[in-house]
């Protein structure tokens, strides 16, 4: 694969036949069209590692306030995930970022139009699903906020719920544009405030976290692997439909410079925001990190700063990574246009039961959560990817993607049942599903496409194109 990719190989004015009910966000993104440079690129990954979900991923190395991995164990599993990540990052964001395609279109190239439907929303409801799990969190601190403001009159946490996803829908509504903004902004001021929280954590807890997390035996086994599943499902669902988010970068960018786009914030965020969920739980004993800030900085004045700021993570995180995929899909499925879908996925969002996932005591339901979906996440990638690199060359005609009637048409069988043999081997083993699904899916679209279903027109343009 070459590591460069000059301006010119990006699609500058594509000449496509759409389809009547196509809606304009789905179409290619062409050169003068994408508004995203390089450093708001990277601001809007801090952004999105900055939140609360990834502050209770390193909160559920507790349980029963005993730590699972130590510090050492759980950055060295970090690092691990993250640089992992950000190849397949560089790898699946490409097609996108040439010719400027949605998740979506990207699926069909694949599992055809129909079969995108079921493989999209395997993507589509995870993200609203952890929509409305960052909401909660994010209510819950506007919730703080509100106590403090009334002295403890108002206290109704799923009143805030409510307030924060309305807000995040107007929001949402501007799509990249908005993105972009909040982003930058959040990403920095956010990261003051943690550091500040880390500050006072190291200042009076030190004993505490050094007992409970830096000295703790942790291990090498089982959990040490399973935390790298656990981290890299978090990211899953986005490095999936990494074209939603390529597609809206300036052009002229190389793969390797893509690569540490996201690396680069992604190591740095993740690492303080891991960090100061562990020291968190290991203080308090609790996972749910706002109602573990208010035990640990007793004080109204910096709760209600640092609850400011989670508010403003949570609708950033949620911009970047939970509200524009589903969004694409539900327009997909349903024909509206974005704004319209935008509101129908914030209300969906509503009603997913987020406070579900994380108790009090721990968040074993969050971890659960990640790996299941992941484990069709997993397979959905890797067919992606053996599909553009190995049978087609990076060579995809794309007008063909939005024909009704044209090659990818219907759906690809091959791609289903690689994807499903993919999730039943994943759940052989739950902690190691991610990558369990991966290999397993990727090898058995390899060979069901050599080897099975010899008259599909899904082979046109692959390297078995003569066998078929």
């Amino acid at each position: 694969m070459s590591t460069n990719l000059q301006k010119e190989d990006v699609n500058e004015d594509p000449q496509i036949q759409f389809a009547a009910n196509i809606d304009e966000s789905l179409k290619p993104k062409s050169a003068k069209d994408r508004t995203v440079s390089p450093q708001n690129y990277v601001f809007m990954w801090m952004g999105d590692g900055v939140n609360l979900g990834n502050m209770t991923l390193g909160a559920s190395l507790f349980v029963a306030g005993v730590a699972t991995l130590n510090i050492f164990q759980t950055f060295f599993a970090a690092f691990i995930s993250i640089a992992i990540t950000s190849v397949i990052f560089a790898l699946n964001d490409r097609l996108g970022y040439k010719t400027g395609i949605p998740y979506v279109v990207h699926l069909r190239m694949s599992f055809g139009e129909k079969g995108a439907i079921l493989s999209s929303l395997l993507r589509g409801i995870p993200a609203i699903i952890w929509y409305g799990f960052q909401s909660w969190i994010g209510g819950t601190a506007l919730n703080e906020i509100a106590k403090i403001a009334t002295s403890g009159s108002f206290d109704n946490v799923a009143i805030c719920f409510v307030v924060i996803q309305l807000i995040q829908i107007v929001l949402s509504m501007y799509g990249f544009h908005a993105i972009k903004w909040v982003e930058t902004l959040v990403s920095v001021v956010i990261i003051g405030a943690l550091l500040y929280v880390f500050v006072i954590l190291l200042k009076d807890h030190s004993a505490v976290i050094a007992e409970k997390w830096v000295h703790a035996k942790g291990t090498w086994g089982l959990s040490f692997f399973g935390f790298i599943m656990v981290f890299m499902g978090n990211y899953a669902a986005i490095f999936l439909s990494a074209a939603d988010y390529s597609r809206e970068l300036k052009a002229g960018i190389s793969d390797k410079k893509r690569g540490l786009l996201y690396f680069s914030p992604i190591l740095v965020v993740y690492s303080v925001t891991l960090a100061i969920g562990a020291m968190l739980a290991s203080v308090t004993g609790i996972t749910n990190p706002v109602k573990a800030f208010a035990i640990v900085v007793d004080n109204s004045y910096i709760t209600f700063f640092v609850s400011v700021f989670i508010v403003l993570g949570v609708i950033a995180v949620n911009m970047v990574a939970n509200i524009i995929p589903p969004t694409y899909v539900i327009t997909l499925l349903t024909k509206t246009k974005f704004k319209v879908s935008v509101t129908i996925t914030g209300l969906l969002a509503l009603g997913s039961f987020p406070w579900l996932l994380v108790q009090d005591s721990n968040a074993e339901g969050l971890n659960l959560f990640i790996l299941t979906y992941s484990a069709f996440l997993g397979p959905i990638v890797s067919i992606l990817l053996v599909e553009y690199y190995i049978l087609r060359k990076q060579k995809i005609n794309i007008e063909e993607l939005y024909q009704e009637n044209g090659t990818f048409s219907g759906l690809n069988p091959a791609a289903l049942l690689a994807m499903f043999i993919g999730a039943a081997g994943a759940f052989l083993v739950v902690k190691l599903a991610w990558i369990i699904g991966l290999v397993t899916s990727g090898i058995a679209y390899y060979l069901l496409t050599k080897y099975a279903f010899k008259d599909s027109k899904f082979k046109k343009g692959t390297i078995f194109e003569k066998n078929s």
